[in-house]
C-alpha cells in the first residue's frame, strides 16, 4: 500500500463520517431514525450522480479492497450486535400474539414476494433462479431489529406491552429470515466446495454445547453478576470475529458466524457485561458501518431507471408494504389485538433500514440479484424505513400512556388464555 494510496483511505473514511453523520444528523430533525440518512449518504456518493464521475474520483478502484475490508468489519460487529439483543424468553414470553404475528409478518410477504421473484425473473438474469426466488421473498420479509428498538424509545413505546410485542415478534422473525438465508448462501455460495457447508450442523453443535458453557464460566463465574472488563470484552469480539472467520471458511457468509457468537453469550449473571460490551460495540460500529452505506451505495445506481425501473419499484414497494403490514395486521387481530394497536405493530414490523441492506448484499455477492434490482430493493429499503414514523403518527394520536393500557390489557388477555407464556415484559432500548 503506497503513501498516496493511504492518504486516500483517510481521506475517503473522514469523508464518508462527514457525510453519514450529516445527514443522519438532518434525518433525526424531520423525525426519521439516523441510518436512513446514512444510507442516503452511501447512495450520494455512489455512481447515481453524475454518472459514476465523482464516485471514480474520490473513491478510486485501488482503495476499494481496504474500505469492502473496513465494510464487513462494521457489519460483522453490528450482526453480532443483533445476536446479542436477541433473548429466546423475549421471543415466547409475549403468547399467541407474539407467534400469530410473527407468522403472518413472515409467511404473508414471503409468499406474495415469490410472486414478485417471477415478475422479475422475467426481465433481469440470475446466477440461480430458484435460490433467487426464495432470496426475494426473504428480502421483502425482514424486519430492521435495530431501527425498531431506536423508533420505540423515540415515541416512548419502548416499556409498554405494544413495544415488547413488537421487539419480540421482529427477534423472531429475524432468527427465521437469518436461518433461511443461511440455507439459501450454503446451497449457491459453497461454489465447489459444498461438502464443506455440512461442517455447519457440528460446529453449531459445539458452540451451543461447548463455547457457550465455557463463556459463561469466565464471564459470569457460576452465574452471578460479573463486572465488565477490557479483557472480558476484548475476548468476547476476538470470539465473535473467529466465528465470522469459521463460517466464510465454511462456504456461509461471515455474518452468520458473528451473529451465532451473539447468540451463545451467556445471558444469566452478565448482564452488565452485556450491556457494556453493546455499548463498546456501538460505538465501533458507529464508525465502521457508514463505511458500509457507501460500498453498498457503490453498486446502487439509480441514473437510468426509466420507466419500466420505475414500474418495477412501484410493484416492490407494493409488496414489501402490503404484504409487511397487512400479514402483520392480520396475524396481531387473529389473537383479538384492538385495531389500532395491531396498526402500530404492522407499522413497526414494516423497517427494514440496515439489515435490509445486509441482506441485499449477501444477494449481491452471491450472483442471485442484478445492479439494477440490488439497487430498487435498496431504494425499498429506505422508503419503507422512512414510512414508518408518519405511518405511526397518523395510527396512534393518542399518548403513550393510553396505548400501554389499550395494548397491554389485550396481550394478558390473550396471554392469559394460552398456557404457560407470560405477558410481554420490558425491555431497554437497543442503540443502532
Amino acid at each position: 500500500m503506497t503513501s498516496h494510496q493511504l492518504q486516500i483511505l483517510f481521506f475517503d473514511i473522514a469523508l464518508i463520517l462527514i457525510m453519514a453523520r450529516g445527514l443522519g444528523y438532518l434525518a433525526t430533525r424531520i423525525q426519521q431514525p439516523p441510518v436512513v440518512g446514512e444510507i442516503l449518504a452511501g447512495v450520494l456518493l455512489g455512481p447515481t450522480l453524475l454518472d459514476g464521475a465523482m464516485s471514480e474520483v474520490l473513491f478510486p478502484h485501488e482503495v476499494r479492497p481496504m474500505l469492502i475490508g473496513i465494510a464487513n468489519l462494521g457489519v460483522a460487529l453490528f450482526m453480532f450486535a443483533i445476536g446479542l439483543e436477541i433473548e429466546a424468553g423475549t421471543m415466547k414470553g409475549n403468547g399467541r400474539v407474539t407467534v400469530a404475528s410473527a407468522v403472518g409478518s413472515t409467511v404473508v410477504p414471503f409468499v406474495l414476494g415469490i410472486g414478485l421473484a417471477f415478475i422479475l425473473l422475467a426481465r433481469h438474469e440470475t446466477s440461480d433462479k430458484g435460490a433467487f426466488v426464495v432470496f426475494i421473498g426473504l428480502a421483502v420479509s425482514v424486519t430492521a431489529f435495530p431501527v425498531l428498538a431506536r423508533i420505540l424509545t423515540d415515541r416512548r413505546l419502548s416499556r409498554t406491552a405494544i413495544g415488547g410485542i413488537a421487539l419480540a415478534t421482529a427477534a423472531f422473525v429475524d432468527v427465521v429470515a437469518w436461518a433461511a438465508l443461511a440455507g439459501v448462501n450454503a446451497s449457491v455460495g459453497a461454489g465447489g466446495s459444498h461438502w464443506l457447508v455440512a461442517l455447519t450442523l457440528p460446529y453449531l453443535a459445539v458452540m451451543l454445547f461447548v463455547v457457550r458453557p465455557l463463556l459463561g464460566r469466565y464471564l459470569a463465574p457460576e452465574g452471578k453478576p460479573a463486572p465488565a472488563t477490557s479483557l472480558k470484552f476484548a475476548v468476547v469480539v476476538i470470539g465473535a470475529l473467529l466465528s465470522a472467520a469459521a463460517t466464510e471458511a465454511m462456504g456461509m457468509h461471515h455474518i452468520f458466524g458473528a451473529f451465532l457468537f451473539g447468540l451463545v453469550v451467556p445471558r444469566k449473571g452478565a448482564e452488565a457485561l452485556r450491556a457494556d460490551i453493546h455499548d463498546r460495540t456501538g460505538h465501533l460500529t458507529s464508525l465502521l458501518l457508514p463505511v458500509y452505506f457507501v460500498v453498498a451505495g457503490f453498486q446502487v445506481n439509480l441514473s437510468g431507471i426509466g420507466l419500466s425501473g420505475l414500474l418495477e419499484l412501484g410493484l416492490i414497494l407494493l409488496v414489501a408494504v402490503l404484504g409487511k403490514f397487512g400479514g402483520t395486521y392480520l396475524g396481531a387481530r387473529s389473537q383479538k389485538l384492538p385495531r389500532r394497536s395491531a396498526a402500530t405493530l404492522a407499522a413497526l414490523m414494516n423497517t427494514r433500514g440496515l439489515t435490509e441492506l445486509v441482506i441485499l448484499g449477501v444477494g449481491l455477492k452471491l450472483g442471485l440479484l442484478d445492479g439494477s434490482v440490488y439497487s430498487l430493493m435498496v431504494v425499498m429499503a429506505v422508503v419503507t424505513t422512512v414510512m414508518t414514523g408518519p405511518l405511526l403518527s397518523r395510527i396512534r394520536p393518542k399518548s403513550s400512556e393510553e396505548e400501554e393500557a389499550e395494548a397491554g390489557t389485550s396481550a394478558v388477555a390473550s396471554n392469559e388464555a394460552a398456557p404457560g407464556p407470560a405477558p410481554a415484559r420490558e425491555r431497554a432500548d437497543v442503540p443502532l
